[in-house]
């Protein structure tokens, strides 16, 4: 990392060290306090497109809020990781070694919910979380295509 060029500028850093940290605070809440099950049984899905197919087929069975959550909000929560990845990691900037960054990641969160028994487990949640990273990590990868002309 050489810092006080291009995307390394002091001032840059910084602006992405708190950016880190808010967004560090923010997800913590939201995937492991926010997400306590108290009482009720727990639920997981191990099934690919079980949580997704439904909300995108029978939209109209599912509330706007709860649509436009467990959609968009998988997705935009994770355009940070896409983003962060790259920019501190040069070994991730291949879109393979990306790709298995963020799911290994997002993995050990899920299964991190599981055994706390906080939020629940849903390999739905990793295909839009990843999804999510992919649109950061695209605009990551323009970003620095920019800078470089």
């Amino acid at each position: 990392m050489q810092i006080g060029r291009g995307i390394y500028k002091p001032w840059v850093v910084v602006l992405v060290a708190v950016f880190a940290i808010a967004y560090i605070w923010i997800m913590g809440n939201l995937l492991f306090i926010h997400g306590r099950v108290s009482g009720e049984r727990y639920q997981y899905n191990l099934v690919p497109l079980e949580t997704i197919g439904p909300l995108l087929v029978e939209r109209e069975r599912y509330g706007t809020e709860a649509w436009v959550k467990n959609l968009f909000g998988n997705i935009v929560l994770f355009i940070p990781l896409g983003i962060w990845i790259p920019w501190l990691f040069r070994s991730s900037r291949t879109g393979l070694k990306f790709t298995r960054t963020v799911i290994l990641l997002l993995l050990a969160v899920e299964l991190a919910q599981l055994v706390l028994r906080v939020g629940s487990f849903d390999v739905d949640d990793i295909i839009l979380n990843t999804l999510g990273a992919w649109i950061g990590y695209t605009a990551f990868r323009l970003f620095v295509q920019f800078i470089k002309t």
